[in-house]
């Protein structure tokens, strides 16, 4: 018999829905020390038509980690501007899962490409990102309220998204 927190990989990720707002603010306060969404901003993105909001819940339906795409009409980019998971459900590949789940949301949107900006000092993040395919494209100084520069990264989405 397994005893502890289940597995993150057997979250399921899902769009996120109103009555998971809570749980999303939990995490963003918890997961950003700045630059955090509030509560009316992820509110915006779960009623959005041009945000893309995925949860992922762990099986007894605690929602342990979103992602953030937004697209935009007559443009082949998606941006994912937000990707964040409970401290305490690192580690077992959730980001990364959150990330492919951004990526085939913006591909069954039509997107071709997917572009993001991360925290230069954020090395867990960078790694997570170029190990999966982005490539850095441009460093943009003072992009973060205590002017941290960002990354900027971008990957070209498989066969499925380009034949859209």
């Amino acid at each position: 018999m397994r005893r502890g927190p289940p597995a993150r990989a057997e979250a399921e990720i899902r769009p996120a829905a109103l009555e998971d707002l809570p749980a999303l603010v939990a995490i963003e306060n918890a997961a950003f020390a700045t630059d955090r969404l509030d509560r009316r901003a992820l509110r915006h993105a779960i009623n959005s038509p041009t945000i893309l909001a995925r949860v992922a819940a762990a099986p007894d339906g605690a929602v342990v980690g979103y992602v953030l795409v937004q697209i935009r009409r007559g443009s082949d980019l998606g941006w994912l501007t937000s990707v964040a998971v409970m401290p305490g459900s690192h580690g077992g590949g959730l980001g990364r899962r959150l990330v492919e789940a951004a990526e085939a949301a913006a591909g069954e949107a039509g997107r071709t490409r997917i572009r993001l900006e991360v925290r230069a000092d954020n090395a867990a993040a960078r790694r997570l990102y170029e190990s999966a395919g982005y490539d850095r494209i441009a460093v943009v100084p003072d992009y973060y309220e205590d002017g941290g520069a960002a990354w900027r990264y971008e990957k070209t989405l498989g066969a499925r998204a380009a034949a859209r």
